[in-house]
């Protein structure tokens, strides 16, 4: 008789591991490895326009001109006055946080409601191909402002600057770059035709016209642009009278 063979089932719970599956999972770590850079140079270059984005926004909110005050002078002979304003003197300051400001690239707009002039400053050689007539960048303000009012064509293209305050000495003619607490004059002429007719304005001889008409209750609009940061806007209106002032309160 014969014994019953048993039977017994081998558990092997190793399994094959063949070439397929290798590749699948050299592929799975290639394309994460791909994916983890492609991120790492996405959040670069978002990092870095973030931050460009950033500078040029604070720059336009903070380094912006600030208008204190502005003063008309009329022009005359002898005791004889302008019935205009034939020159206007703009106390400009930088506002809090404003970075330093260009003097060469700020342009002014200015009108009276019928003419309406762009200037520039008078050293600025790009916008107009050429240097204000008789600018001289190591002459003095005054020598400028003489040339300002009393050449022919200048008035209309142009503006000149004075320093009041400029405690580290780096604002001048030929580089008028205004820092933290710096405080300057701008000089702008508006001098009428009949204005034109008289022999002395402030300092200045025989000035010419600028076709503006700065009479009793003209509203004047000025406003200031610079490279970067907000324009300053400066609207009045003059007087319903002058008297007898050679000097007369503008603005504020």
């Amino acid at each position: 008789m014969k014994a019953n063979k048993a039977f017994n089932l081998n558990k092997n719970t190793r399994a094959q591991v063949g070439i397929g599956t290798l590749i699948i999972f050299i592929a799975m770590v290639l394309v994460a490895a791909v994916a983890a850079a492609v991120l790492i140079q996405t959040s670069g270059i978002l990092q870095q326009k973030a931050q460009s984005t950033g500078k040029q926004s604070t720059q336009e909110v903070s380094s912006n001109l600030m208008i204190k005050n502005i003063e008309g002078i009329r022009a005359k002979t002898g005791s004889n006055l302008s019935a205009t304003i034939d020159l206007l003197k703009l106390q400009v300051a930088l506002n809090v946080g404003s970075s330093p400001v260009d003097v060469n690239q700020v342009v002014i707009s200015i009108t009276d409601g019928t003419i309406a002039h762009n200037l520039v400053y008078a050293g600025n050689s790009k916008s107009y191909s050429a240097v204000m007539t008789g600018f001289a960048s190591g002459g003095t303000a005054a020598a400028n402002l003489n040339a300002l009012l009393t050449t022919a064509g200048n008035p209309a293209q142009f503006y000149t600057v004075d320093r009041i305050r400029d405690e580290d000495t780096s604002f001048s003619q030929g580089n008028p770059v205004m820092n933290t607490g710096d405080l300057i004059i701008v000089y702008i002429s508006t001098t009428s035709s009949s204005g034109a007719g008289f022999t002395t304005l402030g300092a200045s001889t025989t000035p010419v016209t600028s076709d503006m008409n700065l009479v009793p209750r003209t509203l004047v609009n000025i406003v200031l642009t610079p490279e970067s940061g907000a324009a300053t806007v400066a609207e009045f209106v003059t007087p319903s009278s002058y008297g007898v002032k050679e000097n007369v309160q503008l603005y504020p």
